[in-house]
């Protein structure tokens, strides 16, 4: 039996032992010349059973509470307008969201959407025979999994008369069925199988399907805006296919910017000393992470930067070393070591090593959803027999730190000839490097245009 199960075992031992006590006061106690006393007479004035429903509510979401921090993933899902917006006037904070999108100038942009492979969904929030709708790139897709097991990723609307294949659509067997007129398209290649008032399907009815992959618990779709065929292959980690590393759970976050402004934070290494160095417990309001209250506690960040060689080109590692100090004092037993690398625009593998507390990796992801909206995941995976508080602590901590970044990035503009300085000329070998997943045909965002509100 492992650790977990015999937690789990505490766990039921613990709630069972509070049960039987708080039963037993029910019942009677014994007072020292051995005469049975009630309840009521030990504790004279108090209802019995008003207590023992409060005691037993307390004890049951005490319980609640240590199998969800112990056993269960830690799922952080925030809203579009939740960060990074400051709400004043008696504005809610998506009044102060969308005014912040329509004030702001977007300056001289790079093409919207690069070249590469993106995430669309996590796979276990996908199953079998399930049809899942997500907005990408500027398009709706339907993302299915058929009765096989392989998901597949296919435009939304049907070419017939416009359905969304993913409202009310059914998986059958591997393929989609349309709600509307029960038209099925094949997922593997999108072409129409079968039209159920028709003799015959005609050539040309199909559906537009993305290339895709499932690898490391994502499922990801290639883009490219000359539909060439995907250039590279997302790179697989074997401990997540073997089950040595498990999942520990995902943040998501929503991002108002160019997607460009969001890696190229790897290469600035100096807003980590400025932004990043005052302690998590500080919060994320940037109003106030310089408060004295806990200027005794600081991260001290050791960064470096640089792009992969051929053949792996599309590739760059960041490498970083963290530590804290603690009243000026360095706490070693808290210093993280991890290389991250990023594989084209929009996937970053952050490997996590620590001397006790174990390796894992954490996925983060940038999916264009619109030109300057972004969805950013963080998905963590953490060697399975460690604590699950340790991975959960790690991406909370993460999640605090990015949500900084998020606020300066929800409220900037892309500055397309920055005014640098020599220290910063990694931003500017980064924006080279970036450049190759753009084309001649991407393309460019050429009028202020505001198709979402939040």
């Amino acid at each position: 039996m492992d650790w977990q199960n015999l937690l789990k075992v505490a766990a039921a031992v613990a709630l069972g032992v509070a049960t039987c006590t708080l039963v037993a006061l029910q019942g009677h106690t014994q007072n020292s010349a051995g005469r049975h006393l009630s309840w009521e007479d030990a504790v004279p004035g108090v209802p019995t059973w008003p207590l023992v429903c409060i005691l037993g509510g307390l004890t049951a979401v005490a319980m609640r509470w240590m199998y969800k921090l112990l056993f269960c993933p830690l799922e952080l899902l925030r809203a579009p307008e939740d960060v990074g917006y400051i709400a004043e006037d008696g504005r809610s904070k998506a009044q102060a969201a969308n005014q912040v999108r329509r004030r702001r100038k977007t300056g001289e942009l790079p093409p919207v959407y690069p070249n590469g492979w993106f995430r669309v969904l996590d796979s276990h929030l996908l199953h079998r025979g399930e049809v899942r709708n997500a907005s990408v790139l500027g398009e709706q897709v339907a993302v299915f999994r058929g009765h096989s097991g392989e998901a597949h990723v296919v435009d939304a609307y049907c070419p017939h008369l416009g359905a969304n294949l993913a409202v009310g659509g059914r998986v059958l067997g591997d393929c989609i069925e349309c709600p509307f007129h029960g038209w099925q398209f094949q997922g593997s290649d999108g072409k129409c199988m079968r039209i159920p008032y028709a003799e015959k399907v005609p050539e040309i009815a199909k559906l537009h399907r993305w290339p895709s992959c499932e690898v490391n618990g994502l499922i990801l779709v290639w883009f490219h805006c000359e539909g060439k065929e995907p250039e590279w292959t997302v790179p697989e980690q074997e401990e997540i296919t073997s089950g040595k590393w498990v999942y520990r759970g995902r943040t998501e976050h929503f991002i108002n910017a160019h997607i460009q402004e969001i890696p190229e934070n790897a290469a600035d290494l100096a807003h980590l000393g400025h932004l990043h160095t005052p302690s998590i417990t500080s919060g994320v309001d940037l109003r106030h992470i310089n408060s004295k209250t806990w200027q005794f506690l600081r991260h001290d960040w050791k960064v470096r930067w640089e792009p992969e060689p051929e053949p792996n080109q599309h590739c760059s590692q960041m490498f970083v070393r963290h530590s804290l100090t603690v009243f000026g004092l360095h706490c070693s037993l808290l210093d993280v070591h991890v290389v991250a690398r990023q594989v084209g625009p929009g996937l970053v593998f952050l490997l996590f090593n620590h001397a006790f507390l174990g390796r894992g990796l954490l996925v983060h992801c940038v999916t264009p959803v619109e030109p300057l909206l972004q969805c950013v995941t963080h998905t963590m995976f953490y060697q399975s027999n460690m604590l699950p508080v340790v991975p959960k602590f790690i991406l909370r901590a993460e999640s605090i730190q990015f949500e900084r970044d998020v606020m300066v990035w929800n409220n900037k503009r892309y500055v397309s000839k920055p005014l640098l300085v020599k220290e910063d000329q990694a931003i500017q070998k980064h924006r080279r490097w970036f450049s190759q997943f753009y084309s001649e045909s991407s393309s460019r965002l050429k009028l202020r245009r505001h198709t979402l509100d939040f």
